[in-house]
């Protein structure tokens, strides 16, 4: 098994970004993924959430697809827009160097904004699949050229009824493809769907010991409905944890739990299917910074979202579908740290418990109620972090970001001009090369161009004097 980045058949494009986002090496799933990929086997993937899936099928597909291809060559389909919008972010950090553009369309959002997007040169595009059908049937979406299919959290896409969805999608793509299916379980369904669509895929199965990774401590506590809040605010105290997510089974009871917890002066945010997007995605960024302490969230928010070091999830609800309690635990104990995963059960709910024991295959030890002594002991602890600001964590993408200055030109397709005007006329800058210059976006008006490794304010300085296809354009560094 290769155990370095470098072992594998990756350009010095893609070994460069992964350098600058921190992959210091292989992840299980990687080191078994990544070189099926590369040689275009389908596979199937049984793989905890957590595990590093999402690199396992970027990184190759970023090195395969031809930059040249104005078409989509690559389709990822995700159930949810949180994990659509990350998996398109991504892409864009891996594929970085190799100037490889996504796009993510999903619901709530204008269609035409998507539209143009995915019509202009996108080599990637993830979403949905309600939306990813919409722009099919609209014929939006060009598939003639889409070589690699990916069907992430396949279990969730069936437990949220998006699995017609996903067969009529099937259907309308060339069988000339390499599919790639990832699912965290593995019901009847989803094999149904990897026989009926797939080339004798190659099954892959990562800690096949347990649905849980031994990485997590469980618990419950047993509590009347009346005391839950109690319950809640003394288990706070006594864990003290510098960030935590909080399940809800509803949105209109994150609501009520999001005001008590305000008005308490707790360090919180929320997040729930019936929010704007805009406002979801805020509040997801803002807690991957470290911007607040507790997020509390409806199911949305546990699939496949990529926040490292959360040391504590508290199920304020225990789930009804067992599936889920595996994916909601699963935002804890990431990256090889250690997490612990606290369920409340009302005593008309220990049937539900011990179907979710039955399903992870271990019984969870229950907790005596924190006594007041105890909760008095921490309550000093408490209140001091309560009123320090969280420490920033550090993004993965920002030492990648740091060197990117992104350059407004106000020309595009109205002008007849290409991304190989603007590459050919920067690249003749003196101490410029090709792999200096990024993504380059090109709509009817205007034009934006990324350029890396720190060498935005030269472009910048060269360009206001350069002609691009005998054209004079403007340029700007563009507003964040």
């Amino acid at each position: 098994m290769k155990k370095h980045f470098q072992d594998y058949s990756l350009s010095p494009e893609i070994l460069r970004a992964l350098d600058s986002l921190q992959y210091n090496k292989p992840t299980e799933v990687q080191q078994k993924v990544i070189p099926l990929v590369l040689e275009k086997h389908d596979v199937v993937v049984r793989s905890q959430t957590g595990s590093g899936k999402t690199a396992a099928y970027a990184i190759p597909i970023c090195e395969l697809v031809e930059w040249e291809e104005n078409k989509p060559q690559a389709l990822i389909l995700t159930p949810t827009r949180e994990l659509a919008v990350q998996v398109k972010e991504d892409i864009t950090n891996i594929g970085r160097h190799r100037r490889i553009k996504a796009a993510a369309v999903y619901g709530k959002q204008p269609i035409a904004i998507q539209k143009t997007e995915i019509k202009q040169k996108t080599h990637v595009v993830v979403g949905t699949p309600g939306r990813v059908l919409d722009h099919l049937n609209r014929g939006n979406l060009a598939t003639e050229k889409i070589r690699y299919l990916v069907i992430d959290e396949a279990d969730e896409m069936f437990n949220m009824g998006f699995i017609d969805q996903v067969e009529a999608i099937l259907r309308e793509l060339s069988d000339n493809r390499v599919t790639m299916l990832f699912s965290a379980t593995f019901p009847d369904e989803v094999k149904a769907l990897s026989t009926q669509y797939m080339k004798t895929p190659i099954t892959i199965e990562i800690e096949a010991t347990g649905l849980t990774t031994d990485k997590i401590d469980h618990y419950c506590y047993s509590v009347d409905e009346a005391d839950k809040f109690s319950l809640l605010t003394d288990v706070m105290v006594i864990e003290n944890p510098d960030s935590s997510f909080i399940f809800c089974r509803t949105k209109d009871r994150v609501d009520e739990l999001f005001h008590r917890l305000s008005r308490l002066d707790y360090s919180c945010e929320k997040i729930h299917g019936g929010m704007r997007q805009d406002d979801r995605l805020y509040a997801m960024n803002a807690f991957k910074q470290g911007k607040f302490r507790y997020l509390i969230a409806t199911d949305v928010a546990a699939r496949g979202i990529d926040i490292d070091n959360v040391p504590l999830v508290i199920n304020y609800d225990i789930p009804l579908e067992k599936e889920s309690y595996v994916h909601r635990t699963g935002r804890t104990g990431r990256a090889g740290q250690k997490g612990k995963a606290i369920t409340f059960v009302e005593p008309n709910e220990h049937y539900v418990l011990q179907q979710i024991e039955e399903y992870i295959g271990f019984t969870i030890p229950e907790l005596t109620v924190p006594s007041p002594d105890e909760v008095a002991q921490r309550k000093a602890n408490f209140i001091t972090k309560l009123h320090t600001k969280p420490a920033r964590k550090q993004l993965k993408n920002m030492q990648l970001n740091k060197q990117i200055m992104k350059l407004y030109f106000n020309g595009g397709k109205k002008k007849k001009l290409r991304a190989v005007d603007f590459v050919g006329t920067i690249a003749k800058i003196d101490g410029i090369e090709a792999e200096d210059i990024g993504i380059i976006t090109i709509t009817d008006t205007a034009t934006f161009v990324e350029i890396l490794n720190g060498k935005g304010p030269l472009v910048l300085k060269e360009m206001k004097n350069r002609t691009i296809k005998g054209k004079l354009l403007k340029v700007y560094e563009a507003k964040k």
